[in-house]
């Protein structure tokens, strides 16, 4: 069972600061969390075989503000003067232009992700998806504290390698 209030305090921070990165709207981001976690709620007996509710709730957040950026898309023509519509299509054009730069950034990170070796690959993952402590790294992948920095600091030398050289 989901303790929503712990959910909740432990990940909005990170929540928003993710969704700053599709929109500059905070609004619009307050919104789209409160909508996930309704979703959240009035949807947990289907979410019985989701593994990681973290990468869930990232995911949920972005697809919501993905719709919101459709919807706002469609606002009706005699809503707003044709002054308005200028910059609001300019404002849209220029966050689906980030939204896409930010799409492209981080296929490209992905693809330089599936480059590392395994372990590599687990221990990206648990720092900076599940954001995990190094303590928690080494209970996890069974090794011990310097194991775990050392292996880190090889990955994101790995990273920056395959990085600079496209």
């Amino acid at each position: 069972m989901i303790n929503f209030t712990d959910l909740y305090d432990k990940t909005i921070d990170n929540l928003f600061e993710f969704g700053a990165k599709y929109t500059a709207d905070r609004e619009i981001i307050k919104d789209c969390i409160q909508d996930v976690f309704v979703k959240l709620y009035t949807k947990k007996d289907e979410l019985n075989n989701v593994v990681n509710i973290e990468s869930y709730l990232y995911v949920s957040l972005r697809n919501r503000i993905n719709d919101e950026f459709r919807h706002n898309s469609h606002i009706c023509d005699n809503e707003i003067s044709d002054s308005q519509m200028k910059g609001l299509y300019e404002d849209e054009a220029f966050d689906m232009e980030q939204l896409e730069e930010e799409r492209k950034k981080h296929k490209k990170l992905h693809d330089y992700v599936k480059c590392l070796s395994p372990r590599q690959q687990q221990i990206i993952h648990l720092y900076y998806v599940e954001q995990r402590k190094y303590d928690d790294i080494c209970r996890i992948m069974g090794i011990n504290y310097q194991s775990v920095r050392n292996l880190m600091h090889r990955s994101l030398l790995r990273l920056r390698f395959l990085a600079a050289r496209n």
